[in-house]
C-alpha cells in the first residue's frame, strides 16, 4: 500500500538514533535501502556506503554508486545529524564565530550539495522524492526554560540550520515540481534516546511536562513520517514541512 517496495532509497545517517529505525523500517516495506553513514564501510552486498558529509567528493561517489548499482534514485532521506563534537556546549554570546561557520558547512551546506547531486540523476529519469530533516527550532523559537535548571542551552547554530533546511525544501520543491520531483521535510520534535546517558534527566521532565502529549517522541514516531513522505502515498504532496513534534509548535 506504500507504494515503496522495490524503489531505491538512499538513507544519510542510517545508523543515527532516527535512521536506524528508517532503515529498518523500509526494509520491512520492501524497499532497496541504501545506508549512507560516516560509521560504516562501503559493501555493494550489504546496501552500505561510507558517507562524509564534510567531503564533496565522498557525496558524489555516493550518488554515483547508487547509480551504478542500481540504476536510479527513486527517493533521498537525509536523515543525518553532522554536527562538531562541542556541538551544545556554547552560550550565544560565547559561541565562536568559526564554531557556528563550521556547523552550518557540516549541515546545510551538505544538504544542498547532496540535494542537488540527486536532483540531477531525479531531473534525468523525471520523477523521485527528498525528504529532509528540520526542527520543531526551525519553526519557532527556543524555549530556554527548560535549559534553565541545570544550566544548558541549545546553541545559535542550530535554529538558523534548521530554518535554513526547511525554507530550502520549499525553495527545491517549487524548482523541481515540473520534473515530477517532490521535496518535503520533517521536523521532529525532542527524540528520546533510551541508550544516551548525554540526555539530562532534568531537560526530560521540563520537556515533557511542556509537550501537548507529555513524553518526548521515540524514533518510532518519526520513521514512518519520512518513508511516507518519500513513498507513492504522497505523490501529490510536496513543499511541506511536517512537525512530528507531539503538539509542541501547536502552542
Amino acid at each position: 500500500m506504500l507504494g515503496i517496495k522495490d524503489k531505491t532509497i538512499i538513507v544519510t545517517g542510517g545508523c543515527g538514533l532516527i535512521g536506524r529505525e528508517i532503515v529498518r523500517e523500509l526494509h520491512e516495506a520492501g524497499a532497496r535501502v541504501l545506508n549512507a553513514d560516516l560509521t560504516l564501510e562501503t559493501d555493494p552486498d550489504a546496501g552500505t556506503f561510507h558517507l562524509d558529509l564534510s567531503d564533496n567528493a565522498s557525496i558524489d561517489a555516493l550518488v554515483a554508486f547508487a547509480k551504478e548499482r542500481f540504476d536510479r534514485i527513486d527517493a533521498l532521506i537525509n536523515s543525518a545529524y553532522p554536527h562538531t563534537r562541542d556541538w551544545s556546549d556554547y552560550f550565544f554570546e560565547d559561541e565562536p564565530f568559526e564554531h557556528f561557520k563550521r556547523n552550518v558547512e557540516l549541515q546545510l551546506d551538505s544538504v544542498f550539495y547532496l540535494d542537488q547531486q540527486v536532483a540531477k540523476v531525479m531531473m534525468e529519469q523525471r520523477g523521485g522524492a527528498i525528504v529532509n530533516f528540520g526542527s520543531i527550532y526551525g519553526i519557532v523559537g527556543n524555549n530556554f526554560t527548560i535549559y534553565e535548571e541545570y544550566g544548558g542551552t541549545s546553541t545559535g547554530a542550530y535554529c538558523a540550520i534548521k530554518g535554513g533546511i526547511i525554507n530550502f525544501t520549499r525553495y527545491l520543491a517549487s524548482y523541481l515540481g515540473k520534473w515530477n520531483i517532490r521535496v518535503n521535510c520533517v521536523s521532529p520534535g525532542g527524540v528520546f534516546d533510551r541508550n544516551s546517558p548525554e540526555q539530562n534527566e532534568i531537560f526530560i521532565r521540563n520537556y515533557t511536562r511542556q509537550c501537548p502529549m507529555k513524553r518526548m517522541a521515540e524514533p518510532e514516531d518519526i520513521a514512518p513520517v519520512a518513508i511516507f513522505l518519500a513513498s507513492d502515498m504522497a505523490r501529490y504532496v510536496t513543499g511541506q514541512n511536517v512537525a512530528a513534534d507531539g503538539g509542541w509548535t501547536c502552542i
